[in-house]
């Protein structure tokens, strides 16, 4: 980020009017303030402060508000569609209210998840850095420099950078809180972003309500899922903290990185993003989670797009264009697997979502809508990746006798990590 004239990052900015010599003590010193201000961090390995101030910021100064006609139209949406969805899960509706939110309001409700899917793999890496530094680096700026020895804080720097600029172009894109297939907001909250949404439809050539309810009805089949089995929400997070477990931190990475730092540069500290600092190890156990965690996504997706489908298509003259629409979207990604990319070389796409759909088409075609919707009453019933590639196949592997409905699911304590 830039301010002013100049070509400092973060937002630092100096006097208008101050000549931005390198000799003059003077113009630097609100740079210094402001770089102390976001060196007090001491929440985390993220420095989210600085991650949430890049963020909005990145969103440009006027925002768009959600009229009152927008969120009534939201509401009623999300209303309608889980109506529909009743005829087509066992599930109950797990929407306790619904909300309209600004690209603004997306950031501030999932900032907390973010922070529990980032915080691990940052802590890793950080505590590298702090070992990878030369001490003598800092030393002639003497021990009134907000540098010196707390290295920890500008891996925090680094890092809230990285995050704060890729939530920042996703909150430009995600339609609504389950988006990238994880439950990013407040639980039972069903909640669309009017102004994404919009773009969304753009281009579509279908009514702007047709859009927003096949919207809604894909983010209340999600607030079922994720209100109504009570593991999975912790599945998901868990397996993302596994993968990044299993990080192998680049220590020639970070030592080049740390020596392009000028102390007395803060911009130094934003070239040093350029590179990754650290890469996945491929291990037996790294690759194990990655499957494990594509394969969780791409069941939900693929449920998600099963039931959905089946509430919409003789409702919807467009449910098979939006359908289409939607897909294509999930497999081409945006931001968020750019930032999990950048972060711990990780992507959140349903890779195999058409295999998972077809899927629960074929449960649901021989055992009903019940002995589908059974399935996610344990974890041990769910499909594995190689059932993924027989999808159609699944079906005849599974006894009628095991899915006896979705009573009396097992409780978070009971559930496996």
């Amino acid at each position: 980020m830039t301010s002013g004239g100049g070509n400092l990052p973060f937002g630092f900015g100096k006097d208008d009017g101050e000549p931005g010599g390198g000799g003059d003590l003077s113009g630097a010193m609100p740079l210094f303030a402001e770089l102390q201000k976001l060196m007090s961090w001491s929440g985390g390995p993220v420095n989210w402060d600085l991650a949430r101030q890049l963020a909005v910021s990145s969103l440009g100064g006027a925002q768009q508000q959600v009229s009152a006609a927008e969120a009534t139209a939201v509401s009623d949406a999300v209303r309608l569609a889980d109506l529909w969805l009743d005829a087509v899960t066992d599930l109950p509706s797990g929407v306790t209210s619904v909300e309209s939110w600004t690209r603004l309001e997306w950031i501030e409700k999932t900032l907390p998840v973010w922070a529990l899917l980032c915080d691990p793999v940052a802590a890793r890496v950080v505590a590298a850095m702090s070992s990878a530094i030369p001490a003598e680096q800092f030393a002639e700026l003497g021990a009134g420099n907000p540098l010196a020895g707390i290295m920890s804080q500008v891996g925090g720097l680094m890092f809230g950078a990285q995050v704060g600029q890729g939530l920042g172009g996703l909150a430009q894109e995600v339609v609504a809180s389950t988006d990238v297939g994880l439950p990013l907001g407040p639980i039972g909250v069903a909640a669309l972003v009017p102004e994404n949404v919009a773009e969304f439809g753009a281009g579509l050539e279908r009514p702007e309500d047709e859009v927003r309810l096949y919207l809604a009805l894909r983010e209340a089949a999600h607030q079922r899922l994720f209100g109504h089995v009570p593991w999975l929400r912790q599945r998901l997070l868990d397996t993302v903290e596994a993968y990044s477990r299993g990080i192998s931190v680049d220590m020639s990475a970070i030592e080049r990185a740390m020596g392009e730092i000028d102390p007395s540069n803060p911009e130094s500290v934003q070239n040093a993003l350029a590179g990754g600092l650290f890469a996945p190890e491929e291990t037996p156990e790294q690759q194990t989670a990655l499957r494990r965690l594509e394969t969780l996504l791409a069941l939900v997706e693929g449920w998600v797009d099963a039931v959905v489908a089946a509430a919409a298509s003789d409702r919807m003259p467009g449910a098979e264009a939006l359908r289409e629409a939607s897909r294509r979207r999930r497999a081409t990604g945006g931001p968020a697997e750019q930032t999990f990319a950048t972060l711990v070389g990780l992507e959140l796409r349903p890779r195999r979502l058409r295999e998972a759909a077809a899927l629960w088409w074929s449960v649901t075609e021989k055992h009903g809508i019940t002995g589908r919707d059974a399935i996610w009453s344990h974890p041990d019933l769910l499909p594995s990746a190689e059932d993924l590639d027989d999808p159609l196949g699944y079906a005849d592997t599974i006894g009628g006798h095991e899915l006896t409905g979705f009573e009396d699911p097992p409780t978070e304590e009971q559930s496996p990590s």
